[in-house]
């Protein structure tokens, strides 16, 4: 599935119209508070919201994430003085259906900006299988977790139809700034349709397009450049997985020359080098950038995405 973004989506459009949004602003990723500076006070549920807000907003904004880093978003329980910090803000951007303590908070709270970033794109629902491989050797049915995928932000023309439908929202929320919002909002897009081309041009010939990793949160970008994604796990990171989902990823490994087995640096890696020892793979990290630690192949988004496109060239065989 390659669908072309538009310059901004009708979906963007319309889910900001129903916003009904009010001023914005924002910054810094700490966890103080925004109030005396002038900034409007934004609280984003995970890294990749708080990024955006972050590259959107400049010097206008004000950005605390609910999710500290090193913390899997997935487990996050909000606490008590989280859920004061979330009354007190003036708008949270999160998405919806990932983290289900933020989904009750916001929805018991009484912010009147709330941007739900899986409004401004499409979600489709995903296994722990993705991307078309119909090899006949892999007979599972694979009947373990499916469900709306909400790792949209790991596929960069999706990530920049969110992009952009922030920058919308803020425009309208804050005209003052109108101005500086839509100049970053531009600035990012680009660097987000240029990481496009470098995965799309980095993954086009490579001996093997069949990659295993422990969290099936890469289905989007698999989709995107032609891949297709073998998941240990769910859409769940701490699930654990069947026997028969083993054994299948063993003789899937075998028939279709797969090398390595990736994990991620937040959830515990014994699985895959479990599975990677018995079948005689290597193991590698593809991270899915919900959070970035001193254990990150990078920085921020572009850096990380960009060691994950170098593991997955050298995973998959570069021609």
């Amino acid at each position: 599935m390659n669908v072309r973004r538009q310059h901004i989506t009708g979906v963007a459009v319309a889910a900001v119209t129903a916003l009904g949004l009010t001023t914005l602003s924002a910054c810094s990723s700490d966890s103080a508070a925004a109030a005396g500076d002038g900034k409007f006070d934004v609280v984003a549920s995970f890294y990749p919201m708080a990024f955006l807000a972050d590259e959107i907003g400049g010097a206008h904004v004000h950005v605390t994430s609910l999710t500290q880093p090193g913390q899997e978003p997935h487990d996050l329980e909000i606490s008590a003085q989280q859920t004061a910090r979330l009354q007190e803000a003036d708008a949270v951007l999160y998405l919806k259906n990932l983290q289900p303590s933020v989904d009750e908070a916001v929805a018991q709270s009484d912010v009147k900006t709330r941007i739900d970033a899986a409004s401004l794109t499409s979600l489709e629902k995903h296994g722990n299988e993705v991307g078309g491989h119909a090899a006949s050797h892999d007979d599972s049915k694979n009947k373990e977790l499916a469900g709306l995928d909400p790792h949209i932000w790991l596929d960069p023309v999706r990530y920049a139809q969110v992009a952009e439908g922030v920058g919308a929202a803020f425009e309208k929320a804050d005209p003052k700034n109108a101005a500086d919002y839509k100049k970053n909002t531009a600035a990012l897009v680009e660097k987000l349709d240029a990481l496009n081309t470098q995965f799309k041009d980095g993954l086009a010939h490579t001996k093997s397009k069949v990659f295993i990793t422990t969290h099936a949160a890469f289905g989007y970008l698999a989709e995107r450049y032609g891949l297709t994604e073998e998941a240990i796990n769910g859409l769940d990171p701490e699930s654990e997985p069947s026997a028969a989902r083993v054994r299948a990823l063993e003789q899937m490994a075998k028939a279709d020359h797969v090398t390595t087995v990736f994990y991620e640096t937040l959830v515990s890696d014994k699985t895959a080098k479990t599975i990677a020892s018995d079948a005689g793979l290597k193991t590698d990290v593809l991270d899915p950038i919900e959070g970035i630690t001193a254990k990150s192949r990078g920085k921020d988004y572009f850096s990380v995405q960009e060691a994950n496109l170098k593991a997955l060239q050298t995973a998959l065989g570069t021609k």
